[in-house]
């Protein structure tokens, strides 16, 4: 089994600190872009989702909007619990042993199952209390199939991505990213023909979106567990190893908070989507197209921060804490750097992408103006998920969880909806409140991590 090496000066000097912040700029690189293109593959059967839909109107793009909105929330709280399990994984193989390895996997494969099974019993539910929060009659009545769809997708989505976690944790990013891929690749034809139908049948229309969806995620499960059942590269994580107790116990305690955090932050996204559904279809549909796109960008920095709590895991599992704020350093340098080309970009084409994606002029304005304050937003969003991050690592949860949610939800929705409502600048104003919040959380969690890494 390969664990994580220690940092040996050459010549018997210490590198200076610069050289050393380079060295795990490269590391957290290396790992960090696998991480985050399989990432990105998650998100991206949204936006394909989000194409192949566009065609049959406002009101399906505005019902696959509503629907990712809730989906947010549960892929935020289930990758929160996948997130501490993948922490566990990186602290064993860190400590070079096969069978806390093993068993660390085994568990959370059962941990992964379980809460996967309550996140889609959990959202099939909730649809039926959509049409009671003010969303537009029309687009609730056209969520039914995609809606369950979504849900039922949960399952297969948590067990893959502990999946990969363990791929992540064991310095193989790129399974990941290849296994992730087969969805998108089968997601497109599998959406052509379910959604539009082939030959004679007509399809399923946005039904059709979901199934394709599901479908895509199974494959790739299967062929996850296939790889951790048989390949060589996963040995040390199948030998002989009995589930503990305690092990399952940590998992679901530490999965919990940062389900908790993540749930805060993506409840607080899917707010915003649903405060959109208060100004009416077009607004629902812009932001599912600023979205959209948002969420691909933002890959980046959540693998950059899963790249980060991996680094920060491995550097305590082999006992070497001094590493901690060279990690950070390196991790800001990453993230600070990649979110302002990011800003550049959605500054610069946010108003054609919309165009690209929209025939209504209503939907058109309304996206280009909300490019523009998202693009604003990005170095914040990013800098506060890589310290998020930084903290998982070190099992440090409970804090930087409460940071998140008061900037979200007592700071960033309340002044966006006074600022899009009581002042109103409409959808553009719960945009600035919510990036308020997010500036905030930056700063807080920065300075948290690095006040702990020092002691």
């Amino acid at each position: 089994m390969s664990v994580i090496q220690p940092e040996v000066p050459q010549g018997g000097a210490t590198p200076p600190t610069y050289i050393r912040i380079l060295r795990e700029v490269r590391r957290l690189a290396i790992l960090a872009f696998p991480i985050a293109v399989s990432l990105a593959a998650a998100s991206l059967i949204g936006v394909v989702d989000t194409i192949m839909v566009a065609p049959l109107g406002t009101v399906p793009l505005a019902a696959v909007s509503l629907t990712m909105a809730a989906v947010m929330i549960f892929y935020s709280g289930l990758y929160g619990f996948v997130s501490a399990i993948g922490v566990r994984f990186a602290q064993a193989h860190g400590r070079g042993s096969d069978t806390e390895l093993s068993a660390t996997v085994r568990t959370g494969l059962i941990v992964a199952g379980v809460v996967g099974a309550l996140g889609a019993i959990a959202m099939a539910l909730l649809k039926g209390v959509m049409g009671e929060i003010g969303q537009p009659p029309e687009v609730v009545a056209a969520l039914d199939g995609y809606w369950l769809a979504m849900s039922a997708m949960m399952i297969p989505f948590t067990l893959f991505y502990a999946l990969k976690a363990l791929f992540d944790a064991i310095d193989k990013p790129w399974v990941g990213v290849g296994l992730a891929f087969v969805a998108v690749a089968l997601n497109v034809p599998a959406n052509w023909v379910l959604i539009h139908g082939i030959g004679g049948w007509e399809g399923l229309g946005l039904l059709g979106a979901g199934l394709a969806s599901l479908l895509s995620e199974l494959v790739s499960l299967i062929l996850a567990l296939i790889i951790w059942r048989r390949a060589k590269m996963t040995q040390a994580a199948r030998v002989p190893a009995r589930r503990v107790r305690r092990e399952m116990g940590v998992q679901v305690r530490e999965g919990s908070i940062i389900a908790a955090g993540y749930v805060g932050e993506g409840g607080a996204y899917a707010v915003v989507g649903l405060m959109m559904g208060w100004f009416g279809a077009a607004a629902l549909a812009a932001n599912q197209i600023v979205g959209s796109v948002a969420a691909v960008l933002y890959m980046v920095p959540l693998g950059v921060s899963v790249a980060v709590s991996i680094r920060v895991a491995q550097a305590i599992g082999a006992g070497e804490r001094e590493r901690l704020v060279l990690i950070g350093k390196a991790g800001l340098l990453v993230i600070i750097g990649w979110m302002s080309l990011v800003t550049l970009a959605l500054l610069a084409a946010g108003g054609a992408i919309a165009q690209s994606l929209s025939d209504d002029p209503e939907v058109v304005t309304l996206a280009a103006g909300l490019f523009v304050i998202v693009a604003v937003l990005q170095i914040a969003d990013g800098v506060q998920g890589a310290m998020l991050g930084a903290s998982r690592g070190m099992t440090d949860n409970r804090v930087p969880v409460m940071i998140t949610l008061v900037c979200y939800w007592i700071l960033a929705l309340p002044v966006g909806y006074v600022l899009g409502f009581t002042f109103e600048m409409g959808p553009y104003g719960v945009w600035i409140g919510y990036g308020l919040g997010l500036g905030l959380a930056a700063v807080l969690l920065t300075w948290r991590f690095f006040r702990r890494a020092r002691a």
